[in-house]
C-alpha cells in the first residue's frame, strides 16, 4: 500500500469531505472533475489514530482502505454531478442569449402592441370624426327642416289672417250697406211721412177755410 504524504491542505481537504458525508459541513465545492482528483487525505496519521484507539495495523489499514475507496468514490459521484466552470459559463452565456432574446420579442411585441393601439386610436378617432360630420349634417337638416316649417306656418299665418281680414272687410261692408239702406230707408219714410203730414195739414187747413167761409 503507497501512503501519501500528509499536507495541510490536504488535512484540511479530508475534513470538509468527511464533514460533507456526515452532514456536519455544508461547505459546497464548485471545481472540476480533475482538481477533486488531486484532493487526498494522510492515510498515515488516520492508521496511527486507529492504532492508538486499539485497532490492530492490518485492522487499521483495512478500514483506511475501505474509507479510502468510499471517499474516492465519493468524489467521483461528486465530480460528475458537478458544473464545470466552462459549463457554467456557457450556461451563463445561454442565459443571456435567452434573455437577450426576451427583451428583443419583448420590444417587439411592445411595438407591435404600440402600433396596433395607435391604429385603433386613429381608427376610433376617424370615426369620431366622421360621427361628428354626420352629426353637424343631422343638425343642419334639422333646423333647415324647422326653418322651412316656420316659414310655412307664417305663411299659412299671413294667408289665414289675410282672408280673415277679407271676410271682416266684407261683413264691415255688408254692414255699411245695410247701414246705407236702413238710413235710406228711414229718408223715404221721413218724406212719405212729411208728405202724409204736409197732406193732413193742407187738407184741414182746406176744411178750416171752407168752414170759415161757410160760417161767414
Amino acid at each position: 500500500m503507497v501512503e501519501r504524504a500528509p499536507t495541510a491542505s490536504s488535512a484540511a481537504t479530508s475534513s470538509e469531505i468527511i464533514g460533507a458525508m456526515t452532514g456536519t459541513s455544508s461547505v459546497i465545492i464548485h471545481t472540476t472533475s480533475a482538481r477533486l482528483s488531486d484532493f487526498h487525505f494522510d492515510t498515515h496519521h488516520f492508521v496511527q489514530r486507529l492504532e492508538r484507539e486499539g485497532l490492530n495495523r492490518a485492522q487499521a489499514e483495512g478500514i483506511m482502505t475501505a474509507l479510502a475507496d468510499v471517499i474516492d468514490e465519493s468524489i467521483r459521484n461528486m465530480a460528475s454531478n458537478m458544473v464545470t466552470k466552462a459549463d457554467q459559463e456557457k450556461q451563463h452565456y445561454t442565459q443571456q442569449v435567452d434573455f437577450a432574446q426576451l427583451k428583443s420579442e419583448l420590444l417587439l411585441v411592445s411595438k407591435n402592441d404600440l402600433a396596433s393601439l395607435k391604429g385603433a386610436h386613429d381608427a376610433l378617432q376617424t370615426e369620431v370624426e366622421r360621427l361628428k360630420a354626420r352629426l353637424r349634417e343631422e343638425v343642419t337638416r334639422t333646423q333647415a327642416g324647422v326653418r322651412l316649417d316656420l316659414n310655412l306656418e307664417r305663411g299659412r299665418m299671413r294667408e289665414e289672417g289675410k282672408k280673415q281680414e277679407l271676410k271682416v272687410r266684407e261683413v264691415d261692408t255688408r254692414i255699411e250697406q245695410e247701414i246705407a239702406a236702413l238710413r235710406t230707408g228711414i229718408q223715404m219714410s221721413k218724406a212719405t211721412t212729411l208728405q202724409y203730414l204736409v197732406g193732413f195739414v193742407t187738407g184741414g187747413a182746406a176744411l178750416l177755410m171752407a168752414y170759415v167761409r161757410f160760417r161767414s
